[in-house]
């Protein structure tokens, strides 16, 4: 077994005027699974609290059998044939505030029973999605109630990601590139995306458009042609449908120490300000940009793309050149940094609506952390440009570590502050 890396953060698809940035539906970075290592124990580390607005998450090392997930947190997702008892539980989902819907290998969901959405006939709504690693996912939509904790929502379409000997369409060359489609290219069963758009695409792909992103299709037994999806019938952000607690989430992860851990813990709460457990307190608010943005600046460079993004499994900013820290030269951590020894900056990162918030943050060489037996770590870091939007800064899954992180949607309203907001 060997460990495989992606310097590219999560999806941001047409939703955020196709600025997207993904590796398998949030950056990953993977390893063989070789046992050992440290398993922290952290006073304070948070559990279930036992409210129905709270669901315990885990970042481990994941669900395949050949690869480890390094900074994935995961999450288990209960599914049902809408309106009925036939259901099936689905552990080990990515939890991604970078995209947004609820995507299922389709070996996971069998037991569900689940309903295509038809568009007539056979035709059958299918979405891609695809990523700047030259990956993709594809399958049907479908509709599902989807539980958690004590939250339901009803009807909601999810895709189901077409795996090896689904007797489905294959993808056409419009959705091209390599399958995200099985649990060992996947390192997930599945990814819930949660990020402050209520839609994967949006207005981008309703009709009245004529431009879709090559996101949704209407496929019969053997053919594709693109479409348009009403935005009903786009992947939903799950969250959003639940009948309360459905303006915001906030995630919740221990820290750990400077040489990483094989695991750790924490809760995924939803709503905000919405019970007594989830209220906003002294979080500082940073409200995005039209694009879904905000600026960070590390020394003198500043970036207006930057976010926080849970799919992603490091921090991604800049380059060697603006940053000075020295790149990895080894084939399978290309991208990622290499300091001769551990480092400590400060970013400054400012939202539009003008609040400027100091983050201090470590990093340690790659080669380093990566050939150790832990699958966490708060201090891996890799270079954050794109020949199509330039530098950008990706506050990946380390910025979540001993922090609390709120996501705020979209059109509702969290503590009093309009969304889409992150706060922390």
């Amino acid at each position: 077994m060997r460990r495989t890396l992606c310097a590219l953060s999560a999806g941001i698809t047409c939703a955020l005027l196709l600025l997207g940035l993904a590796c398998g539906g949030g950056s990953s970075a993977s390893k063989a699974s070789t046992g050992g290592g440290t398993t922290p124990t952290i006073p304070g580390t948070p559990t279930a609290t036992g409210t129905v607005n709270t669901v315990p998450i885990s970042v481990n090392a994941g669900p395949s059998t050949k690869f480890a997930y390094t900074n994935g947190v995961f999450v288990s997702v209960t599914i049902c044939k809408p309106g009925t008892s036939t259901c099936a539980t689905v552990p080990d989902v990515l939890l991604d505030t970078g995209s947004t819907g609820l995507r299922l290998l389709s070996s996971t969901v069998t037991a569900a029973g689940l309903t295509n959405v038809s568009l007539g006939g056979t035709t059958t709504l299918t979405n891609c999605v695809q990523y700047l690693d030259n990956s993709y996912n594809w399958g049907p939509v479908a509709l599902a109630d989807i539980q958690m904790g004590g939250e339901i929502a009803k009807s909601v379409p999810i895709q189901v990601i077409a795996q090896p000997g689904d007797t489905f369409p294959a993808a056409p060359a419009t959705c091209g590139g390599t399958a995200n489609n099985t649990t060992d290219t996947l390192l997930a069963n599945g990814i819930l995306g949660v990020s402050f758009f209520l839609q994967d695409c949006g207005a981008a792909c309703a009709p009245g458009t004529t431009f879709n992103g090559g996101s949704y299709y209407a496929c019969n037994s053997t053919t594709c042609q693109q479409t348009t999806a009403p935005l009903a019938q786009q992947l939903q952000n799950p969250v959003s449908m639940f009948a309360t607690d459905n303006n915001g989430l906030a995630i919740t992860l221990s820290s750990i120490p400077d040489v990483g851990a094989v695991s750790t813990s924490g809760t995924l709460q939803f709503g905000i300000a919405t019970q007594s457990d989830n209220a906003l307190g002294s979080a500082v608010v940073l409200t995005p940009d039209n694009s879904g943005n905000f600026m960070t600046t590390l020394g003198s460079t500043s970036t207006n793309v930057a976010f926080i993004d849970s799919g992603s499994s490091a921090l991604f900013f800049l380059s060697s050149a603006t940053t000075g820290l020295a790149e990895c030269t080894g084939a399978n951590v290309s991208g990622f940094y290499c300091p001769a020894t551990p480092q400590t900056l400060t970013a400054t990162n400012k939202g539009k609506n003008g609040t400027l918030s100091k983050v201090t943050f470590s990093v340690t060489e790659a080669d380093t952390l990566l050939n150790s037996n832990n699958d966490v770590f708060s201090n891996l870091a890799g270079t954050g440009t794109d020949p199509q939007i330039g530098p950008y800064f990706d506050w990946g899954l380390p910025f979540f570590l001993g922090r609390k992180v709120f996501v705020a949607f979209d059109g509702a309203s969290a503590g009093g502050t309009a969304g889409p907001f992150w706060a922390y």
